[in-house]
């Protein structure tokens, strides 16, 4: 039985929920992004946030919550099969406790363990590239993130900026954090219009990019280690790499 779900967390903790005490699941996928197979007995699973809060509750107090963050980031990686390898994950975990985070080669856990890493490694970058421009009301940035990581990134950026209105915009998954002095939500936003900047925030843009090219040493330049900081699908939305 294929069990799909929105795409939510919720929707996906419900879909462990109805493997325990329903069909058991051969697959779980966000229903989006599923391709039909022939034979694929195929059931769409409504999001209950009662099952899910229940399926989460398992896993903190029998489990941990090191668990619990690998499960959760490994949800947010750009991976259609994700939610198959957590499906494995969770079902051997529940038969070894807590200690199944010390198996990192084991077949079913390193799949996990190597997308929750690369998940945090994109946040952990963003945390550093991430440009924030003055737009008259409030501050803007976007992103193209790999991953789905707004939601990991918010509690950074809104403890940072508590007494400013800011947006932050995935523009690859059209949604955006939105957050003003301290409150905030994470919503579907797109833009109907090219954001323009006014001259106060190009003359400091200028400004940024100048001192940039200033502090760098030619004889010192290494084109490679700078990528492996912030590689070049990244550059786009980094003030300083602009080219115009």
């Amino acid at each position: 039985m294929i069990y799909l779900h929105d795409g939510l967390f919720d929707g996906f903790l419900t879909c462990i929920y109805q493997h325990y005490y329903g069909h058991k699941a051969t697959g779980i996928f966000e229903k989006a992004s599923y391709t039909p197979c022939l034979f694929d007995e195929v059931l769409v699973i409504e999001t209950d946030t009662e099952k899910a809060r229940k399926v989460y509750n398992s896993i903190v107090e029998k489990l941990s919550e090191e668990v619990y963050w690998s499960v959760f980031y490994t949800f947010l990686a750009n991976d259609v099969n994700k939610d198959c390898y957590l499906l494995n994950y969770i079902v051997l975990a529940f038969k070894m406790g807590p200690s199944i985070s010390l198996l990192h080669s084991h077949d079913v856990v390193y799949p996990v363990k190597r997308l929750s890493k690369k998940v945090m490694s994109e946040r952990h970058r963003f945390l550093g590239i991430l440009r924030f421009s003055d737009i008259g009301n409030c501050l803007y940035a976007e992103l193209e993130p790999e991953n789905d990581i707004l939601m990991i990134l918010s509690d950074h950026f809104v403890d940072r900026y508590m007494n400013e209105r800011f947006i932050i915009h995935d523009i690859k998954r059209e949604k955006a954090i939105i957050s003003n002095l301290g409150e905030w939500l994470i919503t579907d936003f797109k833009l109907k219009e090219k954001v323009i900047f006014g001259e106060k925030e190009l003359f400091f843009q200028g400004l940024w990019k100048r001192y940039f090219e200033s502090i760098g040493i030619e004889s010192r330049s290494n084109a490679k280690l700078q990528q492996q900081f912030v590689p070049l699908k990244y550059r786009k939305h980094v003030v300083e790499f602009h080219t115009d």
